[in-house]
């Protein structure tokens, strides 16, 4: 198996061992997150009706305008953090459930979601 492959494979196991204990619903909806090489983005979604219901990204005009070193770091993943947050509380969310993704609690995906447990999340 090439290295690439084994890789994906991995993230893939990882992935969906999380998945199978981590539901959302209307009250207490799934924080997933993704990152790419340039950008993050988190999502609020509701697996009983399989809905978004909201989302935010290094993406949004409102987050990377204050991004100063780029998009593909902490700072900028703990302002996408923030951002989730603030709209969720705005709609009445305050619980979620984190879904790491089959990523390693670490880094950027760390400072995403410490960003949006100060901000006011309870997960």
């Amino acid at each position: 198996m090439d290295k690439h492959k084994f890789k994906n494979f991995q993230h893939q196991r990882r992935k969906r061992r999380v998945r199978k204990k981590v539901v959302g619903d209307a009250d207490r909806p799934r924080l997933t997150v993704f990152r790419s090489l340039r950008h993050i983005y988190a999502q609020l979604i509701d697996d009983d009706n399989g809905a978004t219901l909201m989302s935010a990204s290094t993406l949004n005009k409102e987050v990377a305008d204050q991004c100063k070193k780029g998009t593909a770091n902490i700072e900028a993943a703990s302002l996408v953090g923030r951002e989730l947050a603030r709209k969720a509380m705005a709609v009445g969310i305050r619980q979620v459930r984190l879904d790491r993704n089959g990523y390693k609690f670490h880094g950027r995906v760390k400072a995403m979601a410490e960003a949006a447990r100060k901000t006011g999340l309870v997960f």
